[in-house]
């Protein structure tokens, strides 16, 4: 397995250098963001891990730009910035998962392992349609419709979507969603799921009379088709 480590600080870079290449992976190091941009457009890699404050293009950038030509690529951000907002701002931007520094290696390793195994999964669907009450999506176009009618949703919010809609009218709790839709563990410290509920609500649920999002107070969340719950 090649990975691209895209880290500006070199003692950092050469530390998970080090970790991967003992567990066998294959290393490649860039240390600024154009030059991580590059080496994706010019090179195979199975998974990227860059830092945010990169030299030249910044993490977030970098991640918005591998997509548009990889959109598939996983991609682990790490940073000294773990709030909410900037979560929210890192998988907005199309991070597969979120390592706050100072972090284990043995963590980031369980990361990495998580992502790869899902993305090795192939879907061998007999039809590419997940369909709920008027909702209807799409696997292999990406698309989502209600009612007929086309609703845009980023990389991370189609994901959420899609697991609901294999898990429908069962109660999802935060920390399950964490594990299954973001491949992490669940931080009470922040509300990043809440808030792509939230994102999801205002284009999903919004326009329609019929809710199809809704909540279970300290349980979690539910797409279920019912007028009258939160």
């Amino acid at each position: 397995m090649q990975i691209l480590i895209v880290e500006d600080d070199a003692r950092v870079a050469e530390l998970i250098q080090r970790g991967l290449e003992e567990q066998g992976f294959k290393t490649t190091i860039a240390y600024d963001g154009l030059s991580g941009k590059k080496l994706v457009l010019q090179n195979h890699y199975d998974l990227i891990i860059t830092d945010i404050i990169l030299p030249k293009i910044d993490g977030l950038d970098l991640c918005k730009q591998i997509r548009e030509s990889k959109p598939d690529m996983p991609i682990i951000m790490l940073t000294a910035l773990g709030t909410t907002d900037d979560k929210v701002e890192g998988f907005d931007a199309g991070a597969d998962d979120y390592l706050v520094k100072p972090f284990e290696i043995r963590e980031l390793l369980v990361r990495i392992r998580a992502l790869l195994k899902r993305n090795n999964k192939i879907l061998n669907h007999n039809g590419n349609v997940l369909k709920y009450a008027d909702l209807e999506m799409n696997l292999h176009t990406k698309s989502v419709k209600r009612n007929g009618i086309e609703i845009n949703l980023t990389p991370k919010e189609f994901n959420l979507l899609e697991y609901m809609l294999h898990n429908t009218e069962r109660v999802l709790s935060r920390v399950e969603i964490a594990e299954k839709v973001w491949n992490t563990h669940f931080d009470t410290g922040t509300n990043f799921i809440d808030v792509y509920i939230n994102y999801l609500r205002k284009k999903i649920d919004k326009d329609f009379n019929k809710k199809l999002i809704h909540t279970k107070s300290g349980m979690g969340f539910i797409l279920k088709e019912q007028n009258n719950e939160n």
